[in-house]
């Protein structure tokens, strides 16, 4: 769960009920990105392991940078892995959080070295099993298992910030003592709530099993098409709310000088108070490929 894309927390985003299908014409090389978690050996490993297999059956393969240079293989930057065929991230749910945010239009399969796995069903051992089929299928210009899975966006007055896998959050100057705002929610126009509070933080249904769970919100089933709203120390606070997918979040922060906008915990933007904050569903979901993680399971592992 302590992952290192500036991830700090488990996290997933909610993925739609129904499975899509990922393709590529036949007759063409099939391209491959890996990316593996940094200063990691056992990740940079596997990297090389996946790497040699696939180039081995005249797979055009390549790997990020910092693997690269941990390697000696040749690489790209994560960020240019967007028009492969499948992106392979081995790490925790923190790694593919960042290969999402750099390489979010290329079908993803996470290998999970981390404690828990929301996001990554396939264990280390089962790897090169696991991708092997799944470039087979693709050369021969098959479909192959994956999903979509949601993300957030966050907009203000001339600004929007990087969609979140995870959650986003709304909050004053600093967390803790004298550091809050007053926020106002809205939901579909309708006021949720009106109090001083550290923040509010809006998660997708995977996401509810990180951030929004240490602040108290429910558990929510991420096959679910819902976001959750939970306040952070309000002073007058109301029960978390889970509402509608497509609903439109609404948030006037005001009562401080400063509050911030952030993204996954990474992205951030400053708030010149007041403001108004929209969040609502992405246009650009991630496809996660191959099997499913089992939520329920990785429940277990939580403490």
């Amino acid at each position: 769960m302590d992952e290192d894309e500036g991830a700090e927390r488990d996290i997933q985003d909610t993925e739609t009920p129904t499975e899509n299908e990922t393709r590529t014409d036949t007759n063409v090389t099939v391209a491959v990105g890996i990316v593996a978690q940094r200063n990691n050996q056992r990740a940079q490993d596997l990297a090389t392991t996946l790497r040699e297999t696939l180039a081995a059956d005249d797979v055009a393969v390549t790997v990020d940078e910092e693997t690269g240079d941990a390697t000696g293989h040749e690489s790209v930057p994560a960020s240019a892995m967007g028009d492969c065929d499948l992106v392979v991230s081995i790490g925790g749910d923190g790694t593919l959080l960042f290969v999402a945010r750099e390489a979010g239009s290329a079908p993803i399969l996470g290998v999970n070295l981390g404690e828990v796995g929301f996001l990554n069903a396939v264990p280390p051992a089962e790897a090169v099993e696991t991708v092997v089929p799944l470039v087979e299928t693709l050369r021969a210009g098959e479909a192959i298992q994956s999903r979509r899975v949601n993300r957030l966006q966050a907009t203000g007055d001339g600004w929007n910030l990087a969609p979140a896998l995870n959650e986003v959050v709304v909050h004053g100057p600093q967390r803790g003592h004298g550091g809050g705002a007053e926020i106002e929610v809205l939901v579909d126009g309708e006021r949720y709530a009106n109090s001083h509070a550290d923040g509010v933080l809006v998660a997708t249904p995977t996401g509810s099993t990180a951030y929004n769970l240490s602040e108290g919100g429910p558990l929510v089933c991420p096959t679910l098409e819902s976001l959750v709203v939970t306040q952070m120390c309000a002073t007058e606070s109301m029960p978390p709310l889970v509402v509608d997918a497509d609903s439109e979040l609404t948030f006037r922060v005001s009562g401080a000088d400063t509050g911030y906008v952030i993204s996954d915990g990474r992205n951030r933007q400053r708030l010149e108070l007041p403001a108004t904050v929209t969040v609502s569903v992405a246009d650009d979901p991630v496809t996660l490929a191959g099997p499913r993680v089992n939520f329920f399971d990785a429940l277990e592992k939580l403490e």
